[in-house]
């Protein structure tokens, strides 16, 4: 009965051994835990250690105390001496992760994400949910900053469930902000889990029009996914949104010229805001009461304000006179909520204050970001001289710059009759008609030879009115660069119709707003069948007054959710954090003496 008993336990014994040597922790390898050492005395131990796999765990531990105490070129210099491929496959995660956040304080996300494709991390489901979560985060940060938004969305979607009280938070509104951030034909709810559910709320809040709209399709959302973590706590920018539907604007101050030199700017304006105003009426919505007042004759800004208050008045749109948009941002705060319609000098303004305008800077980004997309790197710039060209220039290199693009020549355009020389010297033809002298006087007889120009210019950047454009676009055809693209802003398009002045742009292609592309849209059709002029160059105000009214009720909702936009007349709008509106536009190019739209390409 002893031996049988003895024989059992054995057998016991030996199972609960073999059952050891097979889990998880003990294939996986011990972690680094925080150590009571200092950095110094880790090292030593390591030094002193004559067991290979401690010395490596004790520099291990070095290296991300070196990190936890915000010095990042140690932790990165003692990692180096850890054997990372002698390690068990825990420690390889923890030192892979370890790797992706020095990256990360290096800006360098690529670098991470290189760090965290180590085979190792296919075990990271075995180890404790801390270790987990630090991993998941980093990668988190890396994806994003790469670039790869819904990836990094998935991975913080993947720790929710681990985490607690402040972090889990943080977590959950992070999560929003990157799905949020998403245009919606990138949100494609193929799932049903977490984030089938975060995809289909940012879809909702995102096609929904007005407020209300959007406030009726969140709650809609809520009631078909009570337990998704969204449901049970709505994002904060969300929560902000349910209180602007909870207080409708009903009544709006419209400040605008009606004489002096901004008098036709004015209306135009005012009867694009009217046209939209009226549209609302005619679809059945309740759209807000209108006000107008006359800045042509303001005489102080706070008796504006004054009465405006007096008459109830939400909201005011307007001043357009850029000297009154500049006394409103040096102010500390605004008695009511202001839609400027024009810009500031200064990046911020008071809070109540937001500006709107036809910047030619958003052009010239809009023309930075459709080169980029369109795959290219190098760029020459013919720009007007002065003060207007001086800021269009520095809006398009700054932003081209930033992105990785290079700047290989720029040329200011002023008298037409230099222009044959600006070009011949942009692109260098003089030296090379001077190569074919020399080569000429060594031989001693007549060389063939035509000139040739510098091939490091992928395209140009223009700046200009249709007058200029149409004496450049021949001219670089002459001076043997007709086949460089031209990328312009809208200034070059007069939207007169007139053949033989789009046949001598041939082949530029141009950022335009909404309006004057689509000829078949209602709104516009119907303006212009009572206000021909509104089909021209004018047609830019027109739009930027029917965008004015469809902005009043929203601003909330792009400051609320700061990546949304709303596809306006004069482009699609989007909101900065110094409240200012901004504008991305669809393209065109001339073909023999037309004018076609071109695909739009991924924001």
């Amino acid at each position: 009965m002893i031996a049988c008993l003895r024989l059992f336990t054995a057998l016991c014994l030996a199972a609960l051994l073999a059952a050891c040597a097979s889990s998880p922790s003990s294939s996986l390898g011990e972690l680094p835990r925080t150590p009571d050492a200092s950095i110094e005395q880790l090292l030593e131990q390591a030094t002193k250690s004559k067991d290979p796999e401690k010395a490596a765990l004790l520099r291990l531990s070095a290296a991300d105390l070196a990190y936890r105490q915000g010095n990042a070129g140690q932790s990165a210099q003692i990692l180096q001496q850890v054997p990372v491929e002698q390690l068990k496959p825990g420690q390889q995660v923890f030192a892979s992760t370890l790797a992706a956040e020095l990256a990360m304080v290096r800006n360098q996300p690529k670098a991470a994400l290189t760090a965290l494709s180590h085979p190792s991390l296919q075990r990271l489901g075995e180890l404790p949910a801390e270790q987990q979560v630090r991993t998941a985060t980093v990668h988190a940060r890396a994806l994003e900053a790469d670039g790869q938004t819904l990836a990094a969305a998935r991975e913080r979607i993947f720790i929710a469930p681990m985490l607690e009280g402040e972090a889990a938070s943080k977590n959950h509104e992070a999560i929003w902000n990157l799905i949020a951030s998403l245009p919606t034909d990138q949100l494609q709810p193929i799932t049903d889990d977490d984030f089938g559910g975060w995809i289909r709320l940012a879809l909702v809040v995102k096609t929904a029009g007005t407020l209300e709209q959007q406030q009726a399709a969140i709650d809609t959302w809520r009631e078909q996914n009570p337990k998704h973590p969204a449901a049970i706590q709505l994002p904060l920018p969300l929560t902000k949104l349910k209180e602007l539907a909870s207080q409708p604007l009903s009544k709006i101050a419209l400040l605008l010229p009606q004489d002096g030199p901004l008098g036709s700017v004015g209306k135009a304006l005012r009867e694009g805001f009217m046209a939209a105003h009226y549209q609302a009426q005619q679809a059945g919505q309740k759209p807000p009461a209108i006000e107008f007042y006359d800045s042509s004759r303001l005489t102080s800004l706070d008796e504006f304000y004054r009465k405006a208050q007096a008459d109830g008045v939400q909201l005011v749109v307007g001043p357009l006179e850029k000297p009154l948009v500049k006394q409103l941002s040096a102010r500390p705060q605004l008695p009511i909520t202001t839609l400027a319609l024009n810009y500031s000098e200064g990046e911020q303004g008071p809070a109540q204050l937001f500006q709107f305008g036809l910047a030619a800077e958003d052009e010239a980004r809009e023309v930075s970001r459709r080169a980029r997309a369109d795959g290219l790197h190098r760029a020459a710039i013919m720009v007007p001289k002065g003060e207007w060209g001086d800021r269009v220039l520095r809006a398009f290199s700054q932003d081209w710059q930033a992105n990785g693009g290079s700047i290989v020549a720029t040329e200011r355009v002023d008298q037409p009759v230099q222009l044959a020389q600006q070009i011949a010297d942009m692109f260098q033809l003089r030296q090379s008609e001077g190569r074919a002298k020399s080569l000429q006087s060594t031989v001693g007889s007549q060389v063939a030879a035509q000139p040739s120009r510098r091939q490091d210019i992928e395209f140009i950047f223009l700046a200009a009115t249709p007058q200029q454009a149409q004496q450049i676009k021949p001219t670089l055809n002459f001076q043997y660069a007709g086949d460089v693209p031209v990328y312009a802003t809208s200034h070059v398009f007069s939207a007169s119709g007139d053949q033989n002045q789009y046949n001598d742009m041939n082949g530029i292609r141009f950022c335009e707003t909404p309006w004057l592309l689509d000829a078949n849209d209602p709104l516009r059709k119907q303006v212009t069948a009572q206000w021909p002029q509104a089909g021209g160059s004018l047609g830019r105000l027109y739009a930027m007054g029917v965008d004015a009214y469809r902005l009043a009720p929203r601003l909330g909702q792009l400051k609320a959710l700061p990546d949304s936009r709303i596809q306006g007349q004069s482009g699609s709008l989007g909101m900065t954090q110094s409240q200012r509106v901004e504008r991305q536009l669809p393209w065109a190019e001339f073909i023999n003496g037309q004018v076609q739209r071109l695909p739009d390409t991924s924001r």
